[in-house]
């Protein structure tokens, strides 16, 4: 098996990926950069993939980096970009006020950024930003969890995620749009576990032995979703329902399973992708036609509906 390229920046590591395989690339193509959180993360892992297997199908060399959400990796990834003269850049920052100045530096240097997944709190600097609407999807998969817990109501906890993450804030902020305004409802404790399997799992043991009457989770996202699910089976309870956000494959057999009630699906393969459609757009034509802000409404997912998704996009 042939080993990949390595660009080496400061600490980070930079892989090559060429299309059909492990080959020589043709360094005469334009390099696209695609800089996401995380590849252990299933999510952030297939956004990556769906922008780099669309870079490459538009005639692109590609370069995928990981921040693991330090905003100093981060900067030091953007200056490797700048100095391998990168024709774009896709990025899901780390951070909405911590990644400014990365963005700025990148687009001074006249190279475009376009970012997915997180936004910035500045306009004006990247040419696109394309997210998912976190606040209507924590309203539908709370509602569900409202419907789901039944006129009786009851006790519930929260997993919240990275409070760096603005997608975090969001989604806690939707769900209690909704949650707060049942009478019936009553949360009783509020953990953050850091989008954690590990964590969640630790964090819902607690919460479970400190609160006896407990009949609901929710949880920012799905990862910390399945910690619970495993933490409630290894309690031996079984009338604790659980909801998640993102819409992994984990999460969608789960549903399949009944384990895990509901998830919102957050589009990630479409807006990757889309995000490298406006980026050749603009390299070829100065302008991507499109709005720098572009929010792409998030998907209901429960046993009703379950088979119509797979690895984050409608399939049917």
């Amino acid at each position: 098996m042939c080993r990949p390229f390595h660009f080496l920046a400061a600490t980070a590591t930079l892989l090559l990926i060429v299309a059909g395989g492990c080959h020589r690339a043709d360094m005469s193509k334009p390099l696209i950069c695609i800089v996401v959180p995380s590849q252990d993360n299933p999510f952030f892992k297939i956004e990556a993939d769906a922008a780099a297997a669309r870079a490459l199908a538009l005639g692109y060399r590609v370069r995928i980096d990981v921040h693991d959400d330090d905003a100093y990796r981060q900067d030091n990834l953007i200056d490797a970009a700048i100095a391998s003269n990168a024709a774009a850049i896709i990025l899901d920052n780390a951070g909405a006020d911590s990644s400014i100045a990365a963005v700025r530096r990148a687009t001074k240097a006249g190279i475009p950024c376009f970012l997915i997944d997180r936004e910035i709190h500045a306009d004006g600097i990247a040419k696109a930003q394309i997210i998912a609407d976190n606040d209507q999807g924590a309203r539908v998969v709370a509602a569900e969890f409202v419907r789901a817990l039944g006129p009786q109501g009851g006790e519930y906890v929260e997993l919240l995620g990275r409070e760096s993450d603005t997608n975090a804030q969001v989604r806690t902020k939707g769900f209690h749009a909704v949650l707060d305004g049942q009478p019936t409802l009553k949360r009783v404790s509020a953990q953050a576990a850091n989008w954690s399997q590990s964590e969640a799992f630790q964090k819902t043991e607690t919460m479970l032995q400190a609160h006896g009457n407990i009949r609901g989770i929710i949880s920012g996202n799905d990862t910390m979703a399945l910690g619970a699910v495993a933490a409630v089976k290894s309690s031996g309870l079984t009338n604790i329902l659980v909801t998640g956000f993102d819409g992994s494959p984990d999460a969608l057999q789960s549903i399949r399973s009944g384990s895990l009630r509901a998830t919102t699906l957050q589009p990630a393969v479409f807006i990757a992708r889309l995000a490298v459609d406006e980026a050749d757009q603009f390299l070829k034509s100065g302008n991507t036609g499109k709005p720098e802000r572009q929010i792409i409404p998030c998907d209901l997912v429960t046993q009703d509906n379950v088979d119509d998704y797979a690895d984050f996009e409608k399939v049917r």
